[in-house]
């Protein structure tokens, strides 16, 4: 359903449509698949079911026309040259399921069509050490060297990092983008029935971040674009499942 989602709003994409657009679309998507509600929407007062993050807006951004505690956030035409990350939840059955897309609002400099590629990558390698018997490390390891390949230097943001997806939307284990310390004293071993969202965060600049007054909205703090691609992935007695993958070539690698 998340696939689903997130595959209507990329054929409504173009320049004109507001944010506000892609939120009340996501909503009539939702309802239409049979979905029981939407993961984000009222979530520690989320005001909206999904969030839209422009250009240096890394998560968390608040789509137009939706009531917050700052206010009411814009509604906004996207602009062609733009880009958008759009991350979608759904509850189904009691089981939420999340992902992540960016996406180019008609031609987009190559700098940042590079970003973009950089971030998928970087998304699918880390998915790529997905199974029994691997570990959180080797899922943050991956990530990081893929984008440590780059010929660019990107910003890994280190501030917001994938978790455990279940009968909740946020749950542990926390899933980081970098090795750290912190990580390796708190490692944990992949097991079958797992569930984790794997979502790494990158920056044309640097990684550092800021929130904005809407309580919500993450920057990056020098202004540049961010990409953000995320999916849901079981840990299967094989190696994994991609739940939120469509066919059709969405967010393949």
């Amino acid at each position: 359903m998340v696939a689903e989602v997130l595959r209507h709003l990329a054929d409504l994409l173009e320049p004109g449509v507001t944010t506000g657009d892609l939120n009340q679309a996501a909503l009539a998507k939702m309802d239409e698949l049979g979905a029981d509600r939407p993961s984000f929407l009222g979530y520690h007062g989320f005001p909206a079911a999904i969030c839209t993050s422009v250009d240096e807006e890394v998560v968390h951004g608040i789509p137009g026309r939706c009531r917050h505690r700052g206010g009411e956030a814009p509604d906004r035409p996207l602009r062609g040259g733009q880009v958008i990350s759009i991350d979608c939840g759904v509850v189904y059955q009691g089981y939420h399921g999340d992902s992540a897309v960016t996406l180019p609002v008609g031609a987009i400099a190559p700098e940042t069509e590079a970003l973009l590629d950089a971030c998928r990558s970087a998304l699918w390698a880390g998915i790529e050490q997905v199974r029994p018997g691997a570990r959180l490390t080797d899922i943050a390891r991956a990530i990081q060297g893929s984008v440590r390949a780059a010929p660019v230097r990107y910003g890994i943001v280190e501030d917001y990092v994938g978790h455990g997806i279940g009968r909740n939307l946020h749950e542990p284990p926390n899933v980081p983008n970098v090795l750290s310390f912190h990580l390796r004293r708190n490692d944990l071993v992949l097991e079958p029935g797992l569930v984790i969202a794997i979502e790494p965060m990158l920056a044309l600049g640097s990684k550092r971040t800021r929130t904005l007054r809407d309580g919500w909205t993450v920057v990056t703090k020098d202004g540049r674009p961010a990409a953000h691609f995320e999916h849901t992935v079981a840990v299967t007695a094989e190696g994994y499942e991609v739940l939120t993958k469509r066919a059709d070539g969405l967010m393949t690698h």
